[in-house]
């Protein structure tokens, strides 16, 4: 295992490597739903003395999605939403946005980079995860399947993949894509919401306070795509949102794959590490090509 390890973490600065997208897209024709919000302009931090850093996306009233692409001679027509973490509050977007990107470019697929609305909007409680976000994810899924043919994508191959507060909106849009969270704006808002596969990575606010079962948020039913689903153990933010997650779908016979690890803590993205659980991309690798996503 160690030499595995090894061998991956040797491989990775070439998928660190910061690379340009490909074009940026508007999520919205005109302003989001009910934006503009007060809220001050958009930044991007990172904290001193971080290293590796990681570059902090916050007060987002302008959603976008940032597209890259994978080489010509690669490019399989698959392509994947990414929901970067961040709390709901910023979006960590280099470390679980644009780096998930670059990965993805390898194995064929088309990376696509989602800035959702953060933080939560002064009109809704802490407590709750802000429906601003699943408009922009609900409308971000409907937009890329409607660019399908201009991006020599397949409009029946478009996934979604999350991490933390990234990986409940994933899971979230996932399980409500039948009603949307908006009024329609144009035609775009005619096509299906769903995606066809969704990645989970440590998501967060999945379960119930005694984390016996999902929350009513995560409605799954026979009718939600098929799911990848990682955490560690030791998570603080806990794996039962993953566990449940897979019970759920398992119960819905809806093909899952569920990957828990020993240790790892929470917030690793594809970074490299001593825990066994950044390997999980090789996993995710080995399930898009079993399923058929990628060949």
């Amino acid at each position: 295992m160690r030499s595995l390890l090894c061998l991956w973490f040797l491989a990775l600065p070439a998928l660190l490597a910061a690379a340009e997208p490909t074009l940026v897209v508007d999520v919205w024709p005109g302003a989001a739903p009910g934006e503009p919000s007060g809220i001050g302009p958009e930044t991007a931090e990172t904290k001193p003395g971080e290293t590796p850093s990681t570059l902090r996306v916050g007060h987002v009233t302008k959603p976008t999605l940032s597209v890259y692409r994978p080489a010509a001679e690669k490019a399989n027509g698959t392509a994947v939403i990414i929901c970067p973490g961040g709390g709901y509050n910023i979006l960590a977007w280099d470390k679980e946005g644009t780096e998930i990107a670059e990965w993805l470019n390898t194995l064929g697929v088309t990376g696509i980079v989602l800035k959702y609305r953060v933080p939560r909007r002064p009109d809704q409680p802490k407590d709750t995860q802000p429906v601003t976000a699943l408009q922009d994810a609900q409308r971000a899924i409907r937009l890329v399947r409607s660019q399908a043919s201009a991006w020599q994508l397949d409009d029946k191959k478009i996934g979604i993949l999350g991490f933390s507060a990234g990986g409940h909106l994933a899971a979230w849009a996932s399980t409500n894509h039948e009603t949307l969270s908006y009024t329609a704006v144009d035609e775009t808002d005619k096509l299906s919401g769903r995606p066809d596969f969704t990645v989970l990575v440590y998501p967060a606010y999945l379960v119930t306070k005694d984390q016996s079962a999902l929350t009513p948020l995560i409605p799954v039913n026979d009718k939600t795509p098929p799911m990848f689903l990682v955490h560690a153990y030791d998570d603080p933010v806990t794996a039962d949102s993953s566990v449940q997650m897979f019970l759920a779908l398992k119960r819905a016979k809806v093909p899952a794959e569920l990957h828990v690890y020993a240790s790892g803590g929470h917030g690793y993205g594809m970074r490299p590490g001593p825990h066994a659980v950044v390997t999980w991309p090789k996993r995710c690798e080995e399930w898009l090509k079993a399923s058929g996503w990628v060949k």
